[in-house]
């Protein structure tokens, strides 16, 4: 992975960071990297996640997808991030597979969805790492229920990933479900380069080694200096523009398949960093098509923005055909690879032209290896900008009171709090 922060100096972007402040603020990236080796090297909570690449077991991956090997369909049950990185990775790579992700409890598409898939050739994996996840619990039961409906075998069509203990596990052992373990000491967010993530990507035929290998070229290009790593540069300048006034940081990537890699970034970003009043406010955009939607704000909008700009080097192309239509002829015999380069510069130029503070990207393919990079680098610069911030990255107590207060409600348990209403029909 390669960072570009000039447009965010505050030679270019307003607000922007000088340079000085950067080589003082490196003294402070440092310190933090020795915190985050040693939490990597003692395998602590949340810090063991960095170890993956290295740590994840390939092979019990392989061993609980063989058995549906024929699947046409995967459904994979999972909410936030035992969802989100399985489904960055096949969305980024591709495939055959016909994959869902059932991360909501949202009823009519739940049945929508399961009345048009072929239940008898689809693969289910049901993700949880506590085993007592309501939302992911309550979809599987339905689907176990929906594949009884179909005459389908569910024991035969399912395999879990979870911890030691809870509903899920015990819910495996009954029924001789493939099981892989869930990796200790890793939050849901930070866990696509494990058995969580890795089984859709497997099964959807990807090389799950390539994918660790990537993650691994992240690890070693760890250093304890922002100007020789990119995850610290990413990190670093994130954390100083939003110091600076930019609480808002924008991921468009231009390539259509990372897209969901950007609702991975704003969940990793938000729940690790949105903490004692700290943490910026992750947006979500795609680029070209955001252009024409949401670079107007970016632009001309609040100075509040970080806007980084993800681009892939080397692709697949396709020719624009000949034509004749007046006023056209710069399309013709160009390529659409060439368009979305010259989109991506031209937003580059827009921003950096009007003083918003913008970082580009840049990987070398969207393959494997490149993606197994572009994620470890990701989650090293968010746990970065957590140290430089001095929260807890890897907790998130504000998502575990809405859990609770869900529970209760269902169990007629608990009460809400009144609110006041101002209603409007």
């Amino acid at each position: 992975m390669q960072v570009d922060v000039g447009n965010a100096l505050d030679s270019e972007a307003t607000p922007g960071v000088p340079r000085d402040a950067l080589e003082r603020l490196d003294d402070r990236v440092r310190d933090a990297h020795d915190r985050v080796a040693a939490g990597m090297a003692d395998g602590e909570f949340g810090y063991a996640a960095l170890n993956l690449p290295e740590r994840a077991d390939a092979d019990a991956v392989r061993a609980a997808v063989e058995p549906f090997a024929d699947a046409e369909v995967l459904l994979n049950v999972g909410i936030g991030g035992s969802a989100l990185g399985a489904a960055t990775l096949v969305d980024a790579l591709g495939g055959d597979l016909e994959c869902h992700f059932l991360d909501n409890v949202d009823p009519e598409h739940v049945d929508a969805l399961l009345d048009r898939v072929d239940l008898a050739n689809a693969a289910v994996h049901v993700v949880s790492r506590s085993g007592t996840t309501a939302e992911t619990l309550a979809n599987f039961l339905v689907v176990r229920d929906a594949m009884r409906e179909a005459g389908v075998d569910w024991t035969e069509r399912t395999f879990v990933t979870t911890g030691p203990e809870g509903n899920l596990r015990e819910l495996a052992d009954e029924h001789g479900l493939p099981a892989v373990d869930a990796p200790e000491g890793v939050p849901g967010r930070f866990s696509a380069l494990s058995t969580v993530g890795l089984p859709a990507a497997a099964l959807a035929g990807h090389d799950i080694e390539a994918l660790l290998a990537g993650g691994r070229d992240g690890m070693d290009a760890l250093a304890g200096s922002l100007f020789d790593c990119p995850a610290y540069a990413f990190g670093a300048t994130a954390y100083a523009l939003d110091q600076r006034g930019a609480g808002v940081h924008a991921m468009m990537p231009y390539a259509e398949g990372l897209e969901t890699f950007a609702e991975w970034f704003a969940q990793l970003w938000a729940e690790s960093l949105g903490k004692d009043g700290l943490g910026q406010t992750p947006a979500r955009a795609l680029g070209a098509t955001d252009q024409h939607s949401q670079l107007q704000l970016y632009r001309a909008g609040p100075r509040d923005k970080q806007v980084t700009l993800l681009r892939v080097r080397e692709r697949e192309d396709r020719a624009v055909p000949e034509t004749d239509l007046s006023g056209l002829e710069y399309l013709s015999g160009g390529s659409l690879g060439a368009l979305l380069d010259a989109e991506f510069e031209a937003t580059e130029a827009s921003l950096a032209e009007s003083g918003v503070p913008n970082v580009r990207v840049e990987v070398p393919a969207l393959d494997e290896r490149s993606l197994g990079r572009l994620l470890f680098d990701v989650e090293a610069a968010c746990v970065l900008a957590g140290e430089l911030y001095g929260v807890e990255t890897f907790t998130q107590p504000a998502v575990e009171w809405g859990k609770e207060a869900a529970r209760g409600l269902l169990r007629g348990e608990q009460a809400l709090p009144e609110k006041t209403e101002l209603v409007v029909e």
